[in-house]
């Protein structure tokens, strides 16, 4: 019997950009929405199909479902039941699944969270970003502290079982002191799971784009070094920690129970299935090997040629009878043998609990895995890696330079070459 899936429904679609987002979203028509979410319905309704031509096993139920984006919770009440509709059509959600939402705080009206836990969300993470107003602002944030506290109780009230907060370390005029009291925000909500992540400086957003240039809009002669950055990045670890929070990944901390069941898909290289703009997924043939594949992130070219842009708040009848086709399947890579050994290192070293040697001989070869060990010698030796219980890990130094690590384990030599 295969293992349940994970599905994933992206929702490009913000109130506004926030500056240091590198993600396929942002602020289009409301109108788009109704496509959107036919474009969504007719991609799961089809999917069964389209995972049997390119020979792609594809499980019957689901026990996680993301919402993620952009922000999801700006979908209306209606066109958030048409989405949990044609995914309750197309699979049996268990009912031990975990599904998540992810909000902007103060973006999420009470209809739709009233819809949301209707619909099955027990899980909501919140893109807190800073408690401080000034640092929310100057990014691109529409909320305060007292606003993302508001949403934090209001959610609670409504009977939602766990509560996720983001934090990112390296925003404009961030300092110790107000990263502390951020932190110390976060303590005094205590939720269930909490991310911390790191700044990060890139071209895809114009944040990143104008620190590469060395510019000075968007604040960015205001934002911390790396060392700072990364001071901060390991207070925060130190400090979650005792409050309850314990670090399970790279960036992520939760209460014992808490850890995100979805995310972790994508870590322990279980199937998953991204459903809309620049979605990815995972899924293995018959023989266990692993298929990715993605979606576009053209929000014109996802939506197709045909698109018709409908009158708001109307919903297009194919979400009702179907007939809309959904997206072949693009961008598809059948892993070799080479690259699911990469991977099982590079996504396996972000969790905590590290990589077993004894799975991962199981799993691929001894022959293989044994060809590593120079590299993680090399890597304990340098203090980014250690070995206990059987068990590789990173230590707190290799959780900050964990990119270099990762790198380190591509195009390692073949066996036979190393005993030359």
């Amino acid at each position: 019997m295969m293992a349940p899936l994970g599905v994933y429904i992206s929702v490009p679609f913000c109130r506004s950009k926030c500056t240091f987002c590198n993600f396929a979203s942002g602020v289009y028509p409301a109108a788009l929405q109704e496509q959107y979410v036919a474009k969504i319905c007719s991609e799961i309704w089809s999917a069964r199909r389209r995972a049997s031509a390119s020979g792609l096993k594809l499980p019957d139920s689901v026990d996680s479902v993301y919402w993620g984006g952009g922000t999801p919770s700006i979908l209306t009440p209606k066109q958030t039941r048409a989405v949990w509709s044609a995914l309750r059509q197309e699979f049996e959600i268990t009912k031990t699944a975990e599904a998540t939402l992810e909000c902007a705080p103060g973006q999420l009206e009470d209809d739709v969270l009233e819809a949301a836990i209707e619909c099955g969300i027990n899980r909501i993470s919140f893109g807190v970003q800073s408690f401080i107003d000034r640092e929310a602002a100057v990014t691109g944030r529409l909320h305060t502290r007292e606003i993302a506290l508001a949403d934090v109780a209001r959610v609670r009230s409504a009977g939602v079982a766990q509560v996720s907060l983001d934090l990112i370390a390296g925003l404009p005029h961030q300092t110790v002191a107000s990263w502390q009291r951020s932190l110390d925000v976060l303590a005094g909500v205590a939720p269930e799971h909490a991310s911390v992540y790191m700044l990060e400086v890139d071209e895809d957003s114009r944040l990143g784009k104008e620190l590469l240039a060395g510019g000075g809009r968007y604040h960015a002669q205001t934002v911390p070094g790396d060392e700072l950055t990364a001071e901060l990045y390991e207070t925060a670890i130190l400090h979650l920690e005792e409050h309850g929070l314990r670090q399970y990944e790279i960036s992520n901390f939760a209460r014992a129970g808490c850890e995100s069941r979805h995310n972790e898909k994508y870590w322990r290289r279980h199937g998953y299935w991204g459903f809309g703009l620049d979605a990815h997924s995972m899924l293995r043939r018959d023989d266990g090997s692993a298929v990715r594949f993605e979606n576009g992130a053209d929000l014109n070219e996802y939506l197709g040629v045909s698109r018709v842009v409908l009158p708001e708040g109307t919903v297009p009848n194919c979400i009702a009878d179907g007939t809309l086709d959904g997206a072949p399947i693009r961008q598809i890579h059948a892993l070799t043998p080479e690259e699911e050994l990469e991977e099982a290192w590079f996504l396996g070293l972000r969790m905590r609990e590290g990589v077993q040697w004894s799975a991962l001989v199981q799993q691929l070869g001894r022959e293989n895995i044994e060809r590593f060990r120079p590299v993680v010698d090399e890597l304990c030796k340098l203090d980014l890696l250690y070995q206990q219980d059987g068990a590789v890990r990173l230590t707190r130094q290799g959780m900050l330079f964990s990119n270099d690590v990762f790198a380190r384990f591509l195009g390692v030599p073949e066996a036979e070459s190393l005993a030359v």
